[in-house]
């Protein structure tokens, strides 16, 4: 597969989640830095539909996307595998790695649409910190 960006791969443990937010967050803001894409270690049936609603909200897509099984050649093939949250990502010799510490803002009182707002805003800013990392400001 051809492209003419480096390519991110975003790792967490369902791929229903946060991973699925962060790569159509990169996909609606820094197309133009970096490819997105997303996997996780035990991929949920369904991305998470309060988390695809939340993002809707801004005009980016998770809906459609349907979780992905994290494979050692997607690592191989990703400039840098951002691991968002927890999960225990196996690391291989030769890969760039990034851990995003994520605290769910349900630690801070906020619950349904509002939680998942505040996770959503969390992960752009750290989207675009990201692209900014590869040399680009973007906005």
């Amino acid at each position: 597969m051809a492209h003419t960006h480096p390519t991110v791969l975003f790792v967490c443990n369902t791929n229903g989640g946060k991973s699925q937010m962060a790569a159509a967050l990169a996909t609606l803001d820094v197309p133009h830095v970096f490819t997105a894409i997303s996997a996780g270690l035990t991929p949920a049936d369904a991305v998470n539909g309060q988390a695809a609603a939340s993002l809707a909200k801004i005009g980016a897509d998770m809906a459609s996307k349907t979780p992905t099984q994290l494979t050692d050649d997607m690592q191989r093939s990703a400039d840098v595998v951002v691991t968002v949250g927890d999960a225990a990502t196996p690391e291989l010799e030769g890969v760039k790695y990034v851990r995003w510490n994520i605290i769910d803002p349900s630690v801070f009182g906020a619950k349904g649409d509002a939680r998942m707002d505040k996770l959503r805003d969390d992960l752009r800013e750290r989207v675009n910190d990201l692209a900014g990392e590869f040399g680009t400001c973007c906005s």
